[in-house]
């Protein structure tokens, strides 16, 4: 087995070395200002050995990697109703789409695109006020990485409410169909301030263990979710959680994982380690452009594919 030492510092060498960046997330003003020459990793293996190269003691927007914690939370208090609200398909429109909600009757193809994620936001948020929903999304958060200090970015959350016009018209056009149950600035309130959290690879690769065990949080031995439903949350990771760029990160990397467009991806090696990878350049399908080469680089040396080494 190769050294994850060694090949974490090297994929982070090559990672900084490269031209091919990608363009910052520029329609959120707040993102548009990060460094594009950033580049972050963090791997913790089986034995809860932390590897780590680059900036991944860094902060950034985790963005859309907070729909995975958002569905655990949500699939925590509903169950398996939650499907009746949001459906489990790969989309293939942008994440940002409002063509299939129509043609749909309001009911979003999956948890990860926009208009999922705030359906999903909508569930957790019933019968209580979005201070306490925050705040417990930000525990839930704390609780997962071990980690008190984690806090949202509020200057993101407010550059996102101040710009999220599309948002707020996917947001309003499922209201019109029931699909939403709350008012929707609430809810808008909510997805906006959990986009923002802030963490560093070495955080998120944290929170993420329990997916790579089997719902099992493996420093404490205590289970977060059911081994069904963290198999079935690393199902719909592998299939939507890189919108309509999913595929290809199937195929070239062959791991579940989550992008964000502030250019994070947490990425699960089941039985074998939890990952998170920051660079904020993004490919046309609004995910990290280096952080899936760097991924891919470090299923293959490490013979970590789902499909077979």
């Amino acid at each position: 087995m190769p050294n994850l030492d060694h090949v974490v510092k090297d994929i982070a060498d090559e990672m900084r070395q490269r031209p091919d960046r990608g363009e910052v997330a520029s329609y959120i003003p707040e993102l548009a200002r990060v460094d594009a020459k950033a580049f972050g990793l963090a791997v913790i293996d089986a034995e809860g050995h932390i590897a780590t190269g680059g900036d991944s003691e860094t902060p950034f927007s985790i963005q859309s990697i907070s729909k995975v914690f958002t569905l655990t939370l949500a699939l925590g208090k509903v169950g398996d109703r939650l499907w009746r609200r949001v459906g489990r398909e790969p989309s293939g429109s942008p994440f940002n789409s409002i063509v299939q909600l129509e043609r749909e009757q309001g009911v979003p193809r999956n948890p990860f695109i926009n208009a999922g994620a705030i359906a999903v936001t909508d569930v957790i948020l019933s019968g209580h006020q979005p201070r306490d929903t925050l705040g417990e999304i930000l525990r839930f958060m704390r609780f997962l990485a071990d980690d008190p200090s984690i806090t949202i970015d509020e200057a993101v959350a407010a550059s996102e409410q101040r710009t999220g016009f599309r948002n707020i018209a996917l947001a309003n056009y499922m209201k019109s169909f029931g699909v939403l149950d709350n008012p929707v600035n609430f809810t808008l309130g909510v997805y906006f301030h959990h986009c923002a959290i802030a963490m560093t690879c070495r955080q998120l690769a944290m929170a993420g263990r329990y997916l790579a065990w089997s719902g099992v949080n493996p420093s404490t031995g205590h289970s977060v979710v059911s081994v069904e439903r963290a198999r079935r949350i690393n199902a719909v990771m592998l299939t939507c959680g890189h919108y309509d760029g999913s595929g290809e990160f199937a195929f070239r990397v062959g791991l579940p994982g989550k992008s964000g467009v502030g250019g994070g991806v947490l990425a699960v090696a089941p039985g074998k380690a939890s990952i998170a990878v920051w660079s904020p350049g993004l490919d046309v399908h609004g995910n990290s452009h280096l952080g899936r080469v760097a991924l891919e680089a470090l299923s293959k040396r490490m013979g970590w594919s789902i499909f077979g080494v």
